[in-house]
Formats: structure tokens, sequence, C-alpha cells
């Protein structure tokens, strides 16, 4: 009770009513001094432009930027920056590469914004246990680089080329999760520095150990497993900065496959492409990607990225294994998808083919903006049951196109999980009210069918509410609980999650 009494006491009073300031609402001059001393001059700035950059993402959601951005380069100095922080009642913002799109590093409360970007090395590979060992400022391109001529790859893809850490702080997952998991399921060890400077590792010092829970990743060697305790790695990942800085993390690597083979059809409907979706997987057509793009998204990747592919609804595929394997998964897929109505499935087995097709989804962002110059785009990210996958995506276009709005659908569907990107005029307060209207009653829709409101993007600033909705009461109390003892002065990213 006592605990919580203090937590509560913090949270009534601003950071601001116990830190020195100084004028606009700078930090003091002595504070940002002692952040000097701890990670070198250069190492900090109270810019205006520096700051403005880090107190944003790729969302909608603005407030106001950071009082000091600071660049640790190793993990020590990252615990006395929290520990620096904590006792002068400072909030603490972790920053990785800028790519989300929940708001996730917006400063609420002003604050210092640790960027995690320049630790940057590959502490440890090990080939013969399937683990490496990043720092926060490794991206997955960058690691995949790395183990080129391994025989491994990481293979959780987002699409922007984020940091690892970062990516298991928000959970995130990708075009590759049917197969080989989100990070969640790829995650073995978290080395994570509490608010109050601590050195915590989720599962013990160097132990590669992961917990014996289902993955869709059946298909390769893992390391051991472990039932030591409560699972404090799942606990931090997707906490979205609100519970401490990952400054390490111990992945599990997969076999590169032996050979891979893309795939893409057209179809007359949405409903006809998501059926066969759901008779792909039920046929346990062990598929690695599958990805749906309705006619607006592929009129605007046709345009973005130089495509040459029927306006309709389409599905991208990707098959990993062998030869053998291939052409059988191929030519099972081919027949469930002309079976619902296919127009035409093509297939690439040269990278360079495959790479096209890839970079054009993963672009499918930028592709949608580039339909409305000037204007911003706000993403949903529900995610149901397979079964009710058909339901809700031939709902929610019906939905689109009669609400006026200007957007396009695309998902990760093989795992249920699917975005609409919607454009929007963010000096227009109605269209913004809107399309903040429509992707609630999506999550809400998502809810009700036994789904959830974020597959993969996290809470932020924007899904608090439906987090409460999906969650209920009790489960909300345990969160503010858990982090009420982690962070019982709500130090750590405030305003996000909860």
């Amino acid at each position: 009770m006592a605990l919580l009494l203090r937590a509560a006491t913090w949270g009534r009073f601003p950071w601001r009513g116990y830190c020195t300031r100084g004028p606009q609402g700078a930090l003091g001059k002595d504070f940002v001094e002692a952040l000097k001393a701890v990670v070198g001059g250069p190492q900090v700035s109270t810019a205006a432009a520096v700051r403005e950059h880090h107190g944003h993402d790729e969302s909608m959601h603005r407030c106001q930027p950071p009082d000091a951005v600071v660049w640790p380069q190793n993990v020590d100095q990252v615990s006395r920056l929290a520990a620096l922080c904590y006792s002068h009642g400072v909030p603490i913002i972790p920053f990785g590469t800028g790519t989300g799109v929940e708001g996730g590093v917006c400063a609420t409360q002003g604050g210092v914004c640790i960027n995690l970007t320049r630790m940057d090395r590959i502490t440890e590979l090990n080939t013969e246990d399937f683990s490496v060992v990043v720092e926060p400022g490794i991206t997955r391109k960058a690691l995949n680089a790395h183990l080129r001529d391994s025989g491994l790859w990481f293979p959780v893809d987002p699409g922007a080329d984020a940091s690892l850490c970062g990516m298991a702080a928000t959970g995130a997952s990708g075009t590759n999760a049917v197969r080989y998991g989100t990070m969640r399921d790829n995650v073995l060890n978290l080395e994570v520095v509490l608010p109050d400077g601590r050195l915590l590792h989720t599962a013990g010092r160097g132990r590669h150990f992961r917990w014996p829970r289902h993955s869709p990743a059946l298909y390769t060697p893992g390391p051991r497993k472990s039932a030591a305790g409560y699972n404090l790695t799942g606990l931090f990942v997707g906490s979205e900065g609100t519970l401490g800085l990952i400054t390490s993390a111990t992945l599990r690597l997969h076999p590169v496959p032996e050979a891979t083979v893309a795939a893409t059809c057209a179809f007359p409907s949405i409903q006809a492409a998501v059926d066969s979706t759901v008779q792909i997987l039920q046929a346990a057509v062990p598929v690695a990607r599958i990805e749906l793009l309705d006619d607006v998204m592929m009129d605007a990747c046709n345009r973005h990225s130089k495509l040459n592919c029927s306006v309709a609804p389409t599905l991208f595929l990707e098959f990993h294994g062998s030869e053998q394997a291939l052409a059988e998964q191929l030519q099972r897929a081919e027949e469930i998808t002309q079976h619902n109505g296919a127009a035409s499935f093509s297939w690439a087995k040269e990278a360079e083919e495959r790479s096209q097709l890839w970079a054009a989804r993963h672009n499918a962002w930028y592709a949608v903006l580039a339909l409305a110059p000037g204007r911003k785009a706000y993403s949903t990210d529900v995610c149901v049951p397979i079964s009710r996958l058909p339901e809700i995506l031939v709902r929610t276009k019906e939905e689109l196109k009669a609400s006026g709005l200007t957007g396009a659908i695309v998902g990760h569907v093989g795992d249920g999980n699917f975005h609409c990107i919607l454009l929007v005029d963010p000096e227009d307060a109605a269209e913004v009210h809107r399309v903040k209207a429509f992707a609630d009653q999506l999550g809400r829709w998502a809810l009700a069918l036994q789904g959830t409101c974020t597959g993969e993007h996290g809470i932020g600033l924007g899904k608090r509410q439906l987090l409460q909705e999906e969650v209920g009461a009790v489960g909300m109390e345990t969160m503010r609980l858990l982090k009420a003892t982690l962070d019982p002065r709500g130090l750590m990213n405030p305003g996000k999650v909860l």
C-alpha cells in the first residue's frame, strides 16, 4: 500500500516541480552539465532542431520535444544517466530509429531523450546455439548483413529498418511472422537498465534459454528451454520503454532456407483473397509470408514502385524449403487460389525479382502517402483469429468506402493482422476526428471478434482506451501495479500505454 501511495503522490506532481529548470522550460544548466559529465559534451544536445527530430516518430501524434538528447556509448553510461534522471525526477524517453507509428517517442512531459543508436555492436554470435547478442543500435538489416556467410538469419521483418532492441520494446512483428513468429517468440534474453539505474538480465546473465511457449517457428532448432521463475523477458518485450531501457538483446536465429520462391495472385474480391488465405493455412501449406494488398494499395504500389500488377485485391506469398518441397507447396497454393477465382498465379524464384516485390510491399506506407502529397498517414493495427478474418476484412472494406475517407488495406493476413492506412490533413480537425473514430471503431470490431486492437504497433499514445477495453479492469490494475513497482516515480516514457 505504501508503494502505491508513493507512486500516486509522484503522479500528482509533474517533474517540473522538483527539477531545476532554466528559461523557456529547458533543463537547468547544472543538470545539462551533469549529463555531459557522464557521456561527454559532444554527446549531449539541447539544440531545437535536434530536440524536434527526437520528439516524434512516423505517426500523426505530436507533442512537445524532449528538453535534451543524449547519446550514450555503453551500458555503464546508460545506467549512470538513468540514475541521474531518477534522482532529479526527470522523465526518460528511450529512442531508437524513430520508425514507430504510435507516438512512442513523444516527450509528453519533456525530459531527456536517450538515443541508443551509437551502441551498435554485435557482441556475441553462437552459430551452434542459433543465437546472437546485439546492442540497441543494431538494425535488422545490419544484423542480417553480418550473418550473410553464417548460414543463419533473423527473420522478423516489420518493413522499416528498425533497431532490434526497439523492435523488442514494441513487440514488433512483420511479414515472416506466420512461419517464424514475432519478437515475442525470438527474444531469448534482455539486458535492461531499470529506471533507477540498476541492471537486469531478464533470463540471467549470459543465458540463451527459450521459454516453453507455443511458437509458429517450429521448423528450426532452437536453444534449450527454461521454466525458471517468472518470464521477465516476456514482460519487457512490448513494454514500449515504460519499464526500462533495453541495452542488449539475445535473439534466436534461424537457418537460411535452401530455396525461396515468391508468388502473387490477383482476386475478384477481398472475400476471395481472404478465403484463399484461410484455406492455405487450414491445408497446412507451410507458407513463410502471405500478405494482402487491396485494389487501392496495389494501385499505389504500382505507381510508387513501378510495378505492373493488376489493380485488384492481391496476395503476395513466399515459400521456404527444399526444391522438392517448394514445388509441392506452390502447386497446392495455386490450386486453392484458382478455386477461389484467382485471375493469375505468377511466381518468381530469382532474388532480384523477389526483392522487387517485397520492396514494394515494405514501401506501402510511402506509396499511400504519395497518393496525396502533403497529407499524413494514420495506420490501424487490428488482429483477429484466422477464422474471423474474412468477416472483419470484408466489413472494413465496405465501411472504408462508405466513410468517404481515403485509405488502403494491407496486412499480414497469415497471422490475422491487417492495417488500414488512412490519409488525413492534420490541419482539418473534422477529418482528423473522422479518421480517429474509424480507427477506434475498427479496434472495437476486432475486440468483439476475440481479437486485439494492436497486432504489432503497440499502444503508445493513441490506443490506451482500447487497451482498457481489451484487458479489462483487473488487467489494467495488474499492469499499473507492475509499472508502479518498477517505476514508482513514473519517469520511464510517461504518458504511454497506461
